[in-house]
């Protein structure tokens, strides 16, 4: 690999995960996103009580992330071998954590309104 460039990060997250379940993820992550914005232009400002809510869940998504990229790839925690890996590592809880910090917060806002009162 002698460039990074966007098609060999596609190429090799198709390899980590699979066509099908790559393609899925984008797709979802995708309609999460339109919703959040949805959300942000139709209340024209941040509620502060699902805000606190989703950010609760912050820490399960972090987890949840890690373990499914070890869980498709096949790995332990005793297979970190070194700084690099442990950074990869606090990257991926920290997407999997905004991700469901985000996630959280659209279906509260979307389908919880009325009954969070803010």
């Amino acid at each position: 690999m002698e460039e990074l460039t966007l098609e060999t990060m596609i190429a090799v997250f198709e390899e980590v995960f699979g066509t099908g379940l790559f393609w899925t993820m984008v797709a979802v992550a995708a309609i999460i996103t339109v919703g959040y914005l949805y959300v942000l232009i139709r209340d024209h400002n941040l509620g502060m009580r699902r805000f606190l809510i989703a950010q609760l869940f912050m820490p399960v998504g972090a987890v949840l992330a890690v373990w499914f990229v070890m869980f498709m790839t096949d790995s332990h925690l005793r297979d970190i071998g070194g700084p690099v890996d442990v950074i990869v590592f606090l990257g991926i809880a920290a997407m999997g954590a905004i991700g469901m910090s985000i996630l959280v917060y659209t279906v509260e806002s979307l389908f919880f309104r009325d009954k969070l009162g803010d």
